[in-house]
C-alpha cells in the first residue's frame, strides 16, 4: 500500500517538475535569444570595454548571464531526468531506481547551482519580471526535485523491503 502511495507522490512530483523545467527552458531561451539579438555588436574598429564579460545580457544585472546559462543547463538535464523518471514509474522495480535516482540527483545539483546564481541575482536587484519568474521556479524546483528523489528512494524499501546482498 505504501509503495502505491509513494508511486502516486513520485508521479505527481515528476509531472510538476517536468512542467516547471519546461517553463524554465522557455524563459531561459527567451533571455538567451534576447541577449544574442541585443548584446554587444563588435565591429572592426570597436574596442572592448575594460570590464567586458563574454556572458553579457542586456537585461538584468551582472549575475544574469551566469544565471540564465546554468538555468538552461539545469532545465535540459531536468527534462531528461523526467524522461528517465517516467521509465521508472512505468516499471516501478528495484532495477529502474538507480538510473532514475542518478538522473534526478544530477538535475537537482545543477538546479542548486542555478539557484545559487538566482540568489545572487536577487541580491543585485536589477532584473525584469521574466527573470524573477525564472528565479522563483528554480528555487521551488530545488525543493520539489529533492522531494522527488526522496520519494523514489523511499519507494524501494516500501515496495520490496530492505535490499540485502
Amino acid at each position: 500500500m505504501a509503495g502505491q502511495q509513494l508511486k502516486s507522490v513520485a508521479g505527481l512530483l515528476l509531472v510538476l517538475n517536468f512542467c516547471m523545467y519546461v517553463i524554465v527552458l522557455g524563459i531561459g531561451g527567451w533571455a538567451m535569444n534576447r541577449a544574442i539579438d541585443h548584446g554587444f555588436i563588435i565591429g572592426a574598429d570597436f574596442n572592448l570595454p575594460a570590464h567586458f564579460s563574454p556572458i553579457y545580457f542586456p537585461m538584468g544585472n551582472a549575475a544574469t548571464g551566469f544565471f540564465v546559462t546554468f538555468a538552461l543547463i539545469a532545465g535540459v538535464v531536468g527534462v531528461a531526468s523526467a524522461i528517465s523518471g517516467l521509465n521508472h514509474l512505468r516499471s516501478w522495480t528495484h532495477d529502474s531506481v538507480p538510473s532514475a535516482a542518478a538522473a534526478a540527483t544530477i538535475a537537482w545539483t545543477l538546479t542548486l547551482l542555478a539557484m545559487g546564481f538566482a540568489w545572487k541575482e536577487i541580491e543585485l536587484e536589477i532584473r525584469n519580471a521574466r527573470l524573477r519568474t525564472m528565479e522563483a521556479f528554480l528555487i521551488i524546483l530545488s525543493v520539489t526535485q529533492l522531494l522527488y528523489i526522496a520519494a523514489i528512494h523511499g519507494s524501494v524499501s516500501a515496495i520490496h523491503g530492505p535490499v540485502s546482498r
